[in-house]
């Protein structure tokens, strides 16, 4: 009787030891990745760098997209540890730039609303170092073909990356969809007081013009007799 008891007291225990392992686990294959994901607010008339130090012959990516704020745009670019400008786009809604390094250093990326003195911006950035590690042990020297599970492993790997990306893409035009949305709302808002305003102010001039027309006038009583 006592050994159904310790089983079903020591199960959640050990469920909850492995969701930490495997969680764990997920977040040292995520921190090992080098990948970084942000989502940061960009005051008008400011700009925000960042800074990475890389080895020479590693790859990069820099995905951004502007979520709200403006037409959203917004300036980026990009510099090497020299100084030199690896890349730059003014004005731009989104944009992936792949790179591999050829110089040891501190790396440098900006975002920059400068040229914008109204509006702020929220904008998105990805940022992956490295490239990706294989699935399989010595996946890149094999000689053999994959067998059947390791195939459908890589093709389910493959599968879940792409849906990791399309669901990024989706929340990030959900986000941008839904500012959109509210801005056109508090301007709808706004458009329909200033038209209540002004029938208000309409109705009532056109209500003391009609009385004006209908008042009589009294001739004045300033005649003295004599």
């Amino acid at each position: 009787v006592a050994m159904p008891g310790a089983v079903r007291v020591a199960m959640p225990g050990a469920v909850r030891v492995a969701m930490r392992a495997l969680w764990l686990a997920a977040l040292l294959g995520a921190l090992g990745a080098g990948g970084t994901e942000l989502t940061l607010e960009l005051p008008d008339s400011d700009r925000r760098c960042f800074h990475q130090e890389l080895e020479s012959g590693i790859k990069f990516t820099l995905d951004y997209q502007v979520i709200s704020g403006g037409h959203y745009d917004v300036d980026c670019y990009v510099e090497d540890p020299n100084g030199k400008t690896i890349y730059q786009e003014t004005k731009k809604q989104y944009d992936s730039f792949p790179h591999r390094t050829e110089v040891k250093g501190v790396y440098t990326f900006c975002f920059s609303n400068e040229f914008s003195t109204f509006s702020h911006k929220i904008v998105y950035f990805d940022f992956q170092v490295g490239d990706e590690p294989p699935i399989l042990p010595d996946m890149n020297n094999r000689v053999t073909a994959l067998t059947q599970m390791e195939s459908a492993c890589v093709t389910i790997h493959e599968m879940l990356n792409s849906v990791i990306d399309s669901q990024t893409h989706y929340r990030l035009r959900e986000a941008q969809d839904r500012s959109r949305a509210e801005e056109l709302n508090g301007r709808v808002s706004y458009w329909s007081v200033g038209e209540t305003i002004i029938l208000f102010v309409v109705s009532i001039g056109q209500v003391m013009l009609l009385k004006s027309f209908f008042t009589e006038k009294r001739p004045g009583s300033g005649r003295t007799s004599t």
